[in-house]
């Protein structure tokens, strides 16, 4: 069995990462999505243990001191985090998993496991966030600001990532990250030669069908 793959999401606030998420998540059973856990305020329609795991300062510094988490950093006054122990214990099982994590986590990530597979997904240009962030009303001015500046900071660093969707479009993001976890899918390199040497290996009973069709096809002069 193979040892499930790692995804991991990244891009700003509004980008829309939690909408392209869910509809890829729905439609693909294989698919764990490990839910993070956060220090900030849950906001109007998310759900404890869905969206994030909202816990207190005290509790997310205190997991710090366990197994901890596989990244963690610190975003406008709030901790963000992977809870190493569920992740690990999906992929062991064969299974693959999509972690939602900015961009400096997404990079820790990579140094731990490196054969995790990156992607960003960025917004057609920041006046476009800058809107979906009005728009979204969720944030003081001041913050927002903020997000804007660590978006920009956030895609100089796109060539660290394996593959970049431009959310313009929602249905073509959905199309194009579903794509991507196909492709990884599919990859040679994800293949194990014991898992692989089916394919080259013969089936007996068919085979001995197969050997009377020949005999039969021989004795019919139709050869």
């Amino acid at each position: 069995m193979r040892r499930g793959i790692l995804f991991v999401l990244s891009g700003a606030s509004g980008v829309g990462k939690g909408t392209v998420l869910r509809s890829v998540l729905l439609e693909d059973e294989n698919l764990y999505f490990s839910v993070s856990w956060t220090t900030r305020a849950q906001r109007k329609g998310e759900v404890d243990g869905k969206d994030y795991h909202f816990v207190t300062r005290d509790d997310f510094e205190q997991e710090m001191k366990g197994i901890g988490f596989l990244e963690h950093a610190e975003f406008v006054g709030n901790l963000y985090g992977t809870p190493r122990r569920a992740v690990e214990k999906q992929l062991e099982a064969g299974i693959d998993v999509m972690l939602d994590v900015e961009r400096i986590g997404a990079l820790n990530v990579k140094r731990l496991v490196p054969d995790a597979v990156l992607i960003q997904l960025v917004p057609p240009n920041l006046s476009k966030l800058r809107q979906r962030l009005l728009k979204r009303g969720t944030d003081a001015l001041e913050v927002i600001g903020r997000r804007l500046e660590r978006a920009r900071e956030d895609m100089n660093f796109y060539r660290e990532f394996d593959f970049v969707i431009v959310n313009d479009d929602l249905s073509d993001a959905i199309r194009e990250l579903q794509s991507v976890v196909t492709a990884e899918r599919l990859s040679s390199t994800r293949i194990h030669p014991d898992a692989f040497a089916i394919h080259s290996s013969q089936d007996a009973k068919l085979e001995e069908e197969l050997d009377r069709l020949e005999s039969e096809i021989r004795l019919s002069g139709a050869d």
